[in-house]
């Protein structure tokens, strides 16, 4: 087994794709790709690369998520804090307890790490 993952952004495969829950939507039609690469047995820690075309829906999080945009615009709606407005090249932190709005402005692609608490 190897200890390294390499992967090319242009070469990902097919991706899954789903959209925010109708009771979460908030605005728009956004729909998003999921290339995950890597998940450990116990399935606590994935990581892989996210898509989604503009819209916003409302986000809850119980997980721990590091996130690299590469590609577009988002801004972070935290529920009672000013929106945080992230493009390619902004890398953050999302920890257990963030809820609010995630607002993709224009198609947004990241990379993400994902730890379940």
């Amino acid at each position: 087994m190897s200890f390294l993952l390499p992967f090319n952004l242009a070469d990902l495969g097919v991706p899954e794709e789903t959209a925010p829950l109708p009771e979460r939507l908030v605005d728009g039609d956004p729909r998003h790709r999921t290339w995950n690469l890597e998940t450990l047995p116990d399935g606590a820690l994935f990581a892989g690369v996210w898509e989604s075309t503009p819209g916003s829906w409302r986000v809850d999080y119980e997980e721990w998520e590091f996130c690299s945009l590469l590609e577009g615009i988002s801004i972070l709606h935290e529920d009672g804090k000013e929106p945080v407005r992230l493009v390619a090249g902004d890398s953050f932190v999302l920890r257990p307890g963030f809820k609010g709005v995630w607002e993709v402005v224009e198609t947004t692609r990241k990379l993400y790490v994902i730890r379940l608490i």
